[in-house]
């Protein structure tokens, strides 16, 4: 991005290549090494996976009795049930890669990941500034801070459906303002309509709550809008709440107004809630599209809003996500205290970043979501050329967030069973880290995050051009 750079350098350029800024560890290009949004890789899980003794000292296990011996103590029934798609995946992998080419991921929904993309200085001078003054070091209230969420609801308003702080709840991050949403609305044995393709954290709680995921299809071939006869197939007496993700993750839609009206009215119909994820709401660029927020356009179907600084502002490790709960007709008022109760149960998000809030969106220029999406669509327009010239692949270009879903013609191609076998072999022979579609419920595809810098994404479709030419059934051995 051309004109927002932070204190820190965080990348340059020189003679037209790209080179990383002295931060965490990073590959060649920029990259942290971590493969996914997660604390924890397969290394970090076999590591805590010894034996109960493995901490005991050998005197000390030979002078226990009998006694003293426990048996492994059992995970709770929630940690058992708690899934996570992606990591269940990627867990399946071989992630060594190519030791003759530096690692490529494009497989991270972190836009802090290859440091080309920083947050604007602006945001971190407010964050300093809040630091330096020394006020916000206690306990916030569970919901938030009133100035904060007064700054959430004024950013977020329209005539169409005015806010206020009251209608605002501060979560850790938008994943948790989805686990306050889904748990305010839903019992054990409950069901809930999920996009798929979608984000796998959807599943991850519904499963670890005890709810029943039910998954409604999103069509390729008419831009990956929903497919509502599919979705009233899955509706019944426990069903209760639809979840929208516009902007999409993994799909890069937009949704049209009219779309969006339909979804609404679906929900209207069969008295759902809904769960509008729209934590990428400010990064759209495709040609004629338009981000529309679910709130506004509802007239009588209540919405709960999820949004955060993590995309849009860039910083993801900043850990703030809003609720914002649309309720024109009060069908909400049971689940307003509601969603209360549950956030007393973490004590609310950080207090220094949303402390900063009210400063932070009163100086953040238009300017920088400007050059966010330029960057994003000349990436995003960088990726489809690519693919249009890589036989066996295809897709949809994408509109808006950060991603894109790429369809693998199987039968092009010899010696691949399934998208994990797509992707496994081009991790393994060319360094390049996507992600299967198989971990967002979309088998025959693989998802590409094109954060990027431009040269690093060129030199991974390079990669992906000669491997795709390699294995093609009418390649010839070179």
């Amino acid at each position: 991005m051309s004109v927002h750079r932070p204190t820190v350098p965080c990348a340059h350029h020189s003679a037209g290549r790209w080179r990383a800024a002295p931060l965490p560890p990073r590959n060649r290009y920029g990259a942290q090494v971590d493969l996914l949004e997660s604390s924890t890789g397969s290394a970090g899980v076999a590591s805590m996976a010894g034996s109960d003794r493995a901490a005991m000292p050998d005197a000390a296990a030979a002078a226990a009795s009998p006694s003293d011996h426990w048996a492994p103590v059992p995970a709770s029934a929630q940690a058992q049930r708690t899934y996570n798609p992606i990591r269940a995946v990627v867990d399946k992998l071989r992630v060594d890669g190519n030791p003759d080419l530096p690692l490529i991921p494009l497989s991270i929904g972190d836009p802090s990941t290859f440091g080309n993309l920083p947050p604007s200085p602006v945001a971190c001078e407010s964050l300093r500034a809040v630091l330096d003054a020394g006020r916000h070091h206690g306990y916030p209230p569970s919901i938030g801070y009133a100035d904060a969420r007064a700054a959430v609801a004024s950013w977020h308003n329209t005539p169409e459906s005015p806010l206020t702080a009251n209608d605002v709840v501060l979560a850790s991050g938008g994943s948790g303002a989805i686990d306050l949403c889904m748990t305010a609305l839903l019992n054990p044995g409950d069901s809930l309509l999920i996009p798929q393709p979608g984000f796998s954290l959807y599943t991850t709680l519904a499963l670890s709550y005890g709810y029943v995921p039910r998954y409604y299809d999103l069509r390729p071939d008419q831009h990956w809008q929903a497919d509502l006869d599919h979705a009233a197939s899955l509706v019944d007496a426990t069903t209760r709440v639809l979840i929208v993700n516009n902007p999409s993750n993994p799909c890069g839609t937009v949704y049209s107004r009219d779309h969006l009206v339909e979804l609404l009215e679906f929900a209207q119909r069969h008295r759902l809630v809904v769960i509008a994820d729209e934590i990428y709401g400010r990064i759209v660029f495709g040609t004629g599209a338009q981000f529309h927020p679910m709130g506004p356009l509802s007239r009588y179907t209540p919405v709960l809003t999820v949004g955060g600084l993590a995309k849009e502002f860039l910083v993801p490790g900043w850990r703030l996500g809003w609720i914002l709960i649309h309720d024109r007709h009060q069908q909400l008022r049971h689940i307003r205290p509601a969603i209360t109760q549950l956030s007393q149960m973490i004590l609310g998000p950080n207090s220094l970043v949303q402390a900063a809030l009210p400063a932070l969106f009163g100086s953040v220029p238009d300017a920088y979501f400007a050059d966010l999406c330029r960057v994003l669509r000349d990436n995003a327009e960088r990726c489809v050329r690519h693919i249009d010239r890589i036989e066996g692949l295809s897709c949809v270009a994408p509109q808006g967030a950060m991603y894109l879903m790429v369809r693998i013609d199987l039968g092009a191609f010899a010696g691949f069973q399934n998208d994990m076998d797509f992707s496994q072999a081009l991790l393994t022979e060319q360094s390049v880290f996507v992600l299967p579609g198989t971990a967002f419920r979309a088998p025959g595809f693989f998802r590409i995050v094109y954060c990027a810098p431009g040269p690093a994404l060129d030199e991974a479709f390079d990669r992906i051009r000669a491997f795709c030419r390699r294995h093609h059934r009418g390649a010839t051995t070179t």
